[in-house]
């Protein structure tokens, strides 16, 4: 039998929300869900979002969750919240009171990082959920239309899910369809004094690399159907929804423990309350072996800006990086030594993973870099479009950093992409230092 009532959270939300504007922090207003784990499990295989279009992949995802919860091999998560205005997180109902006075304070810290921090400027918060309702609407139509049906629908999907990543990362950065880019091009051509654009071909497609392909498949793809189209655009402003979480996890979580940390300690807690408060924030914080736990990290990471600078520093820094810049600017020699971080690769000969630096005043850096590379969206290909030949061909190009492609998954890809264009592709990478096409 649960050991709180209703009344009593919202008594302890109240206090929570006052500590947090003495912290100085700007939120959304917050709606709580109550719910049950399966409730919970729904959520979490549809990424959150409770309004999502339906797909395979997330019926899947949730019978994979709820067998391994089942078996004991995986818990529930103790919060999950949606980036919108209001906020919406879910509480689940079997928990204990004081875990939900965890889950409340750290949900104000994550609604605090969607408000303020610069990367989610352009996710629209006020609208998301109404986008989102839509487009699944939109989504079902589709599939009981009895000329289109479920497997059109779904294969389409299938194949935009494979690219949904390929979109612009950096917010502020306006795309410029084809017809624009041209109006621009030609300007620059005629006030140019230097010479520069004498040998510019303003006919060529596109007219500089393309990071978005959903979007130019969309534009420049004259067999698609108009519900085709709108399931390319579909994907795509979803991505532009969750491509900020992925950026920011490390700082998101960061953000979020310690916010709870501060908060809870401010509470006048039962000391039974404030027991199982330590033990569950141990739980949350602890380190994972081989592995990045993004809530540890960046909670490590807060706590030594704070240290440091004062708590105005961690307010600052939440506001304009992303977790390559993040750590980028504040995981130095000392932390990396603390967290005792090290590299490691996978020697392709012998079939097995090696340690190949440990934290020290000649690795660190390296070590650092080679972390920043694995965040966020850092261990997803970019992949650009090069050129569209004048018989269809359209000519796709990885963005090689060092790292090369996983031949099998990059040949998965490459056929996706096959379903959403109508003419040929071609696809170029390097493979060990030697250029391959698909």
């Amino acid at each position: 039998m649960a050991d709180w009532s209703m009344d009593e959270l919202q008594d302890w939300d109240d206090k929570i929300c006052e500590l947090g504007k003495e912290l100085g922090l700007d939120w959304y207003p917050i709606s709580y869900e109550i719910c049950d784990y399966k409730a919970m499990i729904g959520a979490m295989a549809y990424t959150g979002m409770p309004t999502h279009y339906r797909h395979w992949s997330y019926g899947k995802s949730f019978d994979r969750i709820q067998t391994e919860y089942d078996l004991g091999m995986q818990g529930l998560p103790y919060e999950m919240i949606i980036n919108s205005n209001p906020s919406i997180a879910y509480l689940m109902t079997e928990n204990p009171m004081s875990t939900h006075l965890l889950t409340m304070a750290h949900c104000v810290g994550h609604s605090d990082f969607f408000k303020n921090n610069r990367m989610f400027m352009e996710t629209n918060a006020g609208t998301v959920i109404d986008r989102f309702k839509a487009a699944g609407k939109r989504i079902q139509k589709y599939m009981e239309d009895p000329n289109i049906g479920i497997d059109k629908v779904e294969k389409i999907i299938d194949a935009c899910h494979t690219i949904k990543y390929q979109v612009p990362r950096t917010p502020g950065l306006k795309r410029r369809d084809h017809k624009k880019l041209k109006e621009y091009y030609k300007n620059l051509m005629m006030n140019d004094t230097t010479g520069w654009y004498n040998d510019f071909n303003i006919e060529k497609i596109p007219l500089e690399p393309d990071y978005n392909l959903l979007a130019f498949i969309r534009e420049h793809n004259r067999f698609l159907e108009e519900w085709e189209k709108d399931v390319l655009h579909i994907i795509e402003d979803n991505s532009k929804y969750f491509v900020p979480q992925a950026r920011t996890k490390i700082m998101n979580e960061g953000w979020a423990v310690l916010i709870h940390e501060k908060i809870i300690k401010m509470l006048d807690l039962p000391t039974d309350y404030h027991l199982a408060f330590i033990r569950l924030h141990n739980q949350v914080i602890r380190p994972h072996l081989g592995r990045v736990n993004p809530y540890h990290l960046g909670y490590k990471i807060f706590r030594h800006i704070e240290d440091k600078h004062g708590f105005q520093a961690c307010l600052d820094a939440r506001l304009s990086h992303s977790d390559e810049t993040f750590i980028k600017t504040y995981l130095d020699e000392e932390l990396c030594n603390e967290l005792n971080l090290f590299s490691f690769a996978y020697q392709r000969r012998e079939g097995v993973h090696r340690i190949t630096d440990v934290s020290g005043e000649d690795t660190w850096r390296t070590i650092r870099d080679d972390l920043i590379k694995n965040v966020g969206l850092g261990s997803v290909p970019t992949v650009y479009v090069e050129k569209l030949e004048k018989d269809g061909t359209l000519i796709l190009k990885h963005e090689h950093d060092g790292r090369d492609l996983e031949l099998s998954e990059a040949n998965r890809v490459f056929e996706h992409i096959n379903v959403l264009w109508s003419g040929g592709v071609k696809f170029t990478t390097i493979i060990e230092d030697e250029i391959w096409e698909f």
